[in-house]
């Protein structure tokens, strides 16, 4: 405005125009968009100069949670907002709703203001987006001026709203990444401070590209390495300081070198946390991830698990988790022996911790070796006594019941509180839906001598034949019949329940409960069980014979449950004789022995001797054959849904899924 207009001016006329309302992209935060108009009036009113501009103020709403109450909120937003028409009340409502219930966007990993602000972010002027040239100034000077410059840049940084600013800015981006790439050993505030800047970027897909373009990866792997290296050499020099505890100066220099390395650590353990949550960031491109787990991302994690800082251990387990659903990376974890370490970590009470915990020991329980460290590393007892836990008992039974697979490790789980809780969880179902990991580790457990014992004891079995029979619970009948296979008391408590096994067998039940029941039956080698009886009684012989008529022998291990039950009774001479002379048995029993199931030959095969001896020598065999084979093995329990896929191999892999999230 030149002179003249100068005089003329008399006062200043602003008018603010309302404009829309929306959410923030990334933040819990409404944005009012508004209009301000200025116009300079001269001495007789009318406008002289007039300057129009759009604006927008963030509205952040820190206090907004699941259970905010949202009809409040929106009330007292539009009280303390001006820009914001009381007529928009049921609008910010809606939009408040929205936020309350938005999920992260799925290309955002961890927000920049995820991570705890740590000491050297500290400032006593607030960052200005329009001083950036004056803080990269700053990156040219001496330690203390980088250390300020990068930080204010930081600060600026950390509001996603500035990043597409800083992204047009090369001369920034370079410099930080030039001082971090030559200086990053001479203080270990800048390099945390300039890597969290690119980890700010690194939290949002798009922007992977930069922070790859500046080589930060590469430069996050060598600095976790050399940090590393020196907490060994920090080890190694206390211990050297503490081999003579009673010497008093050597006892002050330990105190003295104590007080140190904890201030190292501190600022070591923030550097490690910006550093590995940027490559955290950054592995969501498998092919960058491979070229970590070629500099050995995987034993660098390891060994960062002896660490007692909560959070950076909860980053570390949470980049091994999403790590292990790789052949390679699992095979690493098996090597660094992994397991024990993770072992440590079931004790804490940080929440987050633990539940990140488990979810590893879950993906990586899927492989046989390291189900054998979990045992090693005393896994089936901790996790018995934590399947009480609402929150973690889920994770610790799909763990179990993947270590109950394995034959060896089945007989531990009796010198635990394991099974009686199982029990309990078991009977507290009534009849209602049984969770399918339940069920099925207890048909694992049940396949052992000593816990088909434990699991028996009281009124154990009673409970168990009445909840199957009642409600025709084909996966309780196979826990059933695994407990039947045993020989001595377990296998005489069935004694009383023959009869409800024998009545379950009729053409009006379900195959698959048919099958189960008598598996039940073919397993009790009980010397004073009359079969003849049993036979009559419950008019079996017609429904065997139907059942092994050609037509009916598609379903193998039906075929193999009756021809089972037929060797049994072929045993004894009462229900022999029934056999041979009043069915047509042996001749089905002739053509099954060309079936192509090698274990229905088998059975067959015993059962037609017995039969050809008894009628050629005329004789009574005793009561056991010499050549009696063992019971057959209790069928599988169904598939559980995994929790993960299969151990992927890269060579066929393009985009793996992840197990957990």
């Amino acid at each position: 405005m030149d002179k003249l207009q100068a005089e003329d001016a008399r006062y200043l006329k602003r008018k603010v125009k309302r404009g829309s309302l929306d959410v923030h992209p990334t933040e819990k935060a409404l944005v009012v968009q508004y209009e301000v108009e200025a116009t300079i009036l001269g001495e007789m009113g009318d406008p002289m100069v007039g300057e129009r501009k759009e604006c927008q103020k963030i509205i952040r709403l820190k206090s907004l949670n699941a259970n905010t109450d949202i009809t409040t909120l929106a009330r007292r937003v539009v009280e303390e907002c001006r820009l914001i028409h009381p007529s928009k009340l049921p609008e910010v409502e809606q939009l408040l709703f929205y936020l309350q219930n938005r999920k992260k966007p799925g290309n955002e990993k961890h927000s920049p203001r995820d991570l705890t602000p740590f000491e050297g972010m500290e400032l006593d002027e607030e960052a200005n987006i329009n001083c950036i040239d004056d803080y990269v100034e700053l990156l040219y000077e001496d330690i203390p001026e980088k250390v300020r410059g990068a930080t204010l840049i930081l600060h600026l940084a950390r509001n996603p709203d500035n990043l597409e600013e800083l992204l047009q800015n090369e001369t920034a981006l370079g410099a930080l990444a030039r001082v971090l790439r030559e200086d990053w050993k001479q203080s270990v505030d800048m390099a945390t401070t300039i890597i969290y800047v690119f980890f700010c970027f690194s939290s949002f897909s798009q922007f992977h590209g930069l922070v790859t373009h500046y080589k930060i990866g590469a430069l996050c792997m060598n600095i976790t390495e050399h940090e590393l290296k020196r907490y060994d050499l920090w080890q190694d020099e206390l211990q050297k300081k503490k081999k003579d505890p009673d010497n008093q100066n050597v006892k002050k220099e330990h105190e003295k070198a104590l007080k140190k390395y904890q201030g190292l650590l501190s600022k070591q353990e923030q550097l490690l946390r910006v550093a590995l949550y940027l490559l955290l960031n950054l592995a969501e491109d498998t092919r960058t991830e491979l070229k970590m787990r070629n500099k050995n991302i995987v034993h660098m994690l390891v060994k960062t698990l002896d660490r007692e800082d909560e959070e950076l251990l909860v980053l570390v387990v949470s980049f091994l988790k999403k790590l292990s659903i790789f052949l390679e990376n699992k095979n690493d974890m098996a090597e660094t022996h992994a397991v024990e370490k993770l072992a440590r970590l079931l004790a804490c009470d940080h929440e987050n911790l633990l539940n990140t915990t488990l979810r590893l020991l879950l993906n990586l329980s899927f492989d046989t070796g390291l189900r054998s460290q979990m045992v090693q590393a005393g896994l089936i007892h901790k996790l018995s006594l934590m399947l009480a836990d609402e929150k973690q008992g889920q994770l610790c039974m799909c763990i179990l019941y993947h270590i109950s697979v394995d034959d060896r490790f089945k007989s531990m789980f009796a010198y635990t509180d394991c099974i009686p809780q199982l029990m309990k969880m078991l009977f507290e179902c009534g009849e209602s839906h049984m969770e399918p990991e339940l069920i099925s580790f207890c048909i694992n457990l049940a396949a052992n001598k000593r816990n088909a014992q434990v699991i028996c004891e009281g009124n154990g079995l009673k409970m168990l034949m009445k909840r199957g029979l009642k409600l025709k619970d084909v996966l309780i009948m196979k826990m059933i019949r695994n407990l039947s296979q045993h020989d001595g008391p377990t296998k005489n408590l069935f004694i009383d329940y023959v009869g409800d096994l024998a009545a379950q067998i009729g053409a009006e039940e379900r195959e698959e409960y048919v099958i189960e029941c008598l598996g039940t039956l073919a397993n009790l080698t009980i010397p004073d069980l009359d079969w003849e009886l049993v036979l009559k009684e419950y008019n079996l012989v017609p429904y065997l014979k139907d059942h092994l008529k050609p037509a009916q022998q598609e379903d193998d291990e039906f075929v193999c449950q009756i021809v089972y039950v037929l060797y049994q009774m072929v045993v004894h001479q009462a229900t022999r004789d029934v056999i041979i002379k009043d069915t047509q048995a042996p001749a089905y029993l002739i053509d099954l022995m060309h079936d192509k199931n090698a274990e229905i030959r088998k059975v067959c095969n015993n059962t037609l001797d017995i039969i050809a001896v008894s009628t050629c020598l005329s004789v009574c065999l005793p009561s056991l054959p010499p050549s009696l084979p063992p019971s057959l093995p209790p069928s599988l329990p169904p598939s559980l849904p995994p929790s993960l896929p299969p151990f992927l191999s890269r060579h066929n892999v393009s985009s793996p899924s992840y197990p957990i999230s």
